[in-house]
């Protein structure tokens, strides 16, 4: 390699051609499924409340919601974002040094404390706190379970190992939402206390985990306390391997793919029980009359009437094709290289938002949804598979840390923008208090609704049906705006994707 390239020295940037399909399934270890098992549980309750967290923050206070602005929202997730996905960079070399099963113990504990602040706590100040603990909680237990990931497979089914943990991680996302649409509709503080009982049972696994490497960690750490190896500050490591360029410019370029990612399911929930008349669905599998039947309630997310789909029950499609589907793209996508798969995932998503933009016909959104869950499956297995190929030895958690740096930048800035953008150009809420101010509602009026609660108080006093309301607030605002604008964010992204590619071609071959 030439002297130019001595950067990357220790990082093996190389494709390693992959076993087949079964011949993966097969060489998976036991522990691969342990983990698997544990990040499925720690999935089922974190996006059982990440699914609902917008219609919990915009419902009124009424209903047993926060009943704050999206502009609050905002601040909320934005927090959320940059803690969850900074601190990895950090507690990711902890994790090596330390202790898989160590880290995957504190972080449960830190989650449960996050869900019950949330219970005991219904308000702004509550809600954030709890955040801020999931967040760090979150923080703490991914390199945990993905450097147990790493050293419990090969690079010959890295391929279809980190498939199928997305696939077992989507299970997770999938009934997450469900549980979260059937408990808030008894009260909002169920789902918080369910959340917090699903995911202690990780400690249930943890008796059977056993950390892969553990006897060379201990090794390595017997030798930096005799002296014989020189340990590096944590902080200081971190920041050597951050600043070599394959892993600065990997951060800068897929950012965008994450505020698009991240949109998907911090304002697509509100966009659709704003302007989405899900009855259309039910109507078009069960007939007018919907459907009572209890265990189709649950699976397909319906409302307790079992006419209409709830916002997540819509969302759910995304986990749920990716929990059947993702080892057939894993396969399909291993043939092509990493970057090539994971642009075009990329422009699939894009597409998507196009589409969430153009219409908001119910059964277009559910395709629009089918198209993101593709591109999704092309594209986020691939990171996780890139970064762990390229750690240097000893440094695989810490580099799978570096994986949510991107994650991190594009959802902080989404979580603050996102909403503010839907704020701007979607707000039924906004649109609402405007329309009844042109009806005749006096200014102090308009102003002492509460928070969430525009809309009801316009039908009543408009007399109108809810439906014809929402029609004509929908034909006389741009709505479609909000996703364009974020559906050409992530086209710049996709560009620096596509240069991305060429750039480690080049490196690859001067290897």
């Amino acid at each position: 390699m030439s002297d130019s390239n001595n950067t990357y020295a220790d990082n093996d940037l190389r494709e390693v051609k992959q076993l087949g399909m079964w011949a993966s399934i097969a060489s998976l270890s036991y522990i691969f499924w342990i983990v698997g098992g544990m990040e499925l549980v720690e999935r089922i309750a974190y996006y059982g409340v990440k699914a609902s967290a917008g219609l919990y923050a915009k419902a009124p206070v009424s209903e047993g919601g926060l009943g704050i602005s999206l502009h609050d929202y905002g601040v909320i997730i934005s927090i959320w974002a940059l803690m969850q996905t900074f601190i990895p960079v950090f507690t990711g070399g902890i994790s090596d040094r330390v202790g898989y099963k160590e880290t995957i113990f504190a972080s449960t504990l830190i989650k449960i404390g996050g869900y019950l602040v949330m219970a005991l706590f219904p308000n702004f100040w509550g809600f954030l706190f709890g955040a801020m603990l999931l967040a760090g909680g979150t923080g703490i237990f991914k390199p945990g379970i993905q450097g147990t990931l790493v050293l419990s497979t090969g690079r010959q089914n890295t391929s279809m190992a980190w498939g199928i943990f997305y696939q077992v991680v989507n299970i997770g996302g999938f009934l997450g939402p469900l549980v979260a649409v059937h408990m808030r509709q008894l009260s909002w503080d169920n789902v918080f206390y369910a959340c917090a009982a699903i995911i202690s049972l990780n400690f249930l696994f943890l008796l059977a985990y056993k950390e892969p490497g553990k006897d060379e960690r201990l090794a390595r750490n017997l030798q930096i306390k005799n002296g014989e190896v020189t340990q590096q500050a944590l902080w200081k490591d971190a920041w050597h391997e951050l600043k070599k360029p394959v892993v600065i410019y990997y951060m800068l370029v897929f950012a965008g793919f994450w505020f698009l990612f991240n949109s998907l399911f911090d304002v697509l929930p509100i966009h659709i029980a704003e302007w989405v008349d899900t009855s259309v669905i039910v109507t078009s599998l069960f007939g007018p009359e919907g459907t009572s039947n209890g265990i189709l309630q649950f699976w397909l997310g319906l409302d307790n009437s079992g006419t209409k789909v709830m916002p997540e029950g819509m969302l759910n499609l995304n986990a749920g094709m990716i929990m059947t589907s993702c080892f057939l793209v894993a396969a399909l996508t291993a043939k092509y290289r990493i970057t090539t798969a994971m642009l075009g995932g990329c422009l699939l998503s894009i597409l998507a938002f196009v589409f969430i933009g153009a219409t908001n016909a119910a059964w277009m959104i559910v395709l629009a949804i089918a198209m993101f869950s593709f591109g999704e499956m092309m594209i986020s297995p691939k990171k996780n598979e890139f970064m762990g190929n390229i750690a240097p030895e000893g440094k695989k958690a810490m580099y799978l840390g570096f994986v949510m740096l991107p994650q991190g930048i594009g959802w902080g800035l989404e979580g603050y923008f996102g909403p503010k953008l839907y704020e701007i150009y979607a707000s039924k809420e906004i649109f609402s208090r405007e329309l009844l101010a042109e009806r005749g509602m006096s200014v102090s009026d308009v102003a002492a609704i509460p928070q969430g609660e525009a809309f009801t108080t316009l039908v009543s006093y408009t007399g109108e049906s809810a439906q014809s309301l929402t029609t004509l607030l929908y034909n006389t605002h741009n709505i479609g705006m909000a996703w364009y604008i974020i559906a050409a964010i992530g086209t710049i992204s996709a560009v620096g994707i596509f240069l991305y590619g060429k750039w480690l071609l080049k490196l690859q071959q001067s290897q």
